[in-house]
This record gives structure tokens, C-alpha cells and sequence, in this order.
């Protein structure tokens, strides 16, 4: 079994999975992580996921995010999205490893970039409360429709 996960972990064929660490656990709405993605193929489709990680002490069961981006022809564009953490009798979503909660969220499907070149990717937080305390880390997952 440990084989066939080695395994997959080798044939992972993601353009893009980086993530931010978040500074003593308190995201800032000014702390705004930015991703870089290099497009080189715009017809090909891709999956958009934001992955999110906090511990068991996030006293919420969602997060609300901004996802900002900036496009090589200089458009910029924003998006909210919600991302559920818990059940709602409190269960935790996602995988935990060790005092974290790993979240894997679909943001955009089938997805064609309409440019080569350069994208940025820049998440803020969209909670009411600031700072967003115990959360850990926030990134962007880029990978190829199969």
C-alpha cells in the first residue's frame, strides 16, 4: 500500500501547488499571499483548487476567501468564494494531520487561461474578524484536466 502511494505521489502532474505560511497563525486582511503561475498552453483545461490549512482551534465552521487575480494582459480580476471546514455537529472537513486541518477546495473547473505568461494569484481573507486567528497556511493548486 505504501508503494501505490509513493507511486501516485511521482505521477502527480500539477502545474502549480504552492502555499503560504501564515505569520504566528493570524491572517491579516492586508496579509495578502501571492502565487505566481507560469501559463505556456491556453488550450489545454485546468482545475483551480485553494487549499487552506488551520488548526482545531479555528473557531468557525467556513472562511470566506478573495481570490485576486492578475492576468498577463493586465486585467485584474476578483472573486469570493466560501469554503466549508465542519460539519455542522463541529466535525472537522478535510484531513487532519496532526494539530492541522488540510482543505482542498475546487475554485474553478475546466478552466482555460486566455493568455501565455505570467498570472498572479493573490488570496485575502473575508471573515468579519481581524485577524482570522489559527489559521495556518493558504495556496493556490493548479492541474491539467486528464
Amino acid at each position: 500500500m505504501l508503494f501505490v502511494m509513493l507511486a501516485s505521489a511521482c505521477t502527480d502532474t500539477a502545474l502549480l501547488d504552492n502555499s503560504v505560511a501564515i505569520s504566528d497563525r493570524k491572517w491579516h486582511y492586508e496579509d495578502q499571499p501571492e502565487i505566481e503561475a507560469h501559463i505556456t498552453d491556453t488550450k489545454k483545461r485546468y482545475n483551480i483548487y485553494l487549499n487552506l490549512r488551520h488548526t482545531p482551534d479555528y473557531k468557525y465552521s467556513n472562511i470566506f476567501v478573495l481570490v485576486h487575480r492578475h492576468e498577463p494582459n493586465g486585467r485584474d480580476t476578483t472573486e469570493r468564494f466560501e469554503v466549508r471546514l465542519a460539519e455542522p455537529d463541529g466535525r472537522w472537513l478535510g484531513r487532519g494531520m496532526g494539530s492541522t486541518f488540510s482543505h482542498q477546495q475546487l475554485l474553478k473547473e475546466h478552466f482555460r487561461f486566455p493568455d501565455t505568461g505570467k498570472y498572479v494569484f493573490k488570496l485575502e481573507q473575508n471573515m468579519r474578524e481581524n485577524p482570522l486567528d489559527e489559521i495556518t497556511d493558504v495556496g493556490i493548486r493548479i492541474a491539467p484536466v486528464e
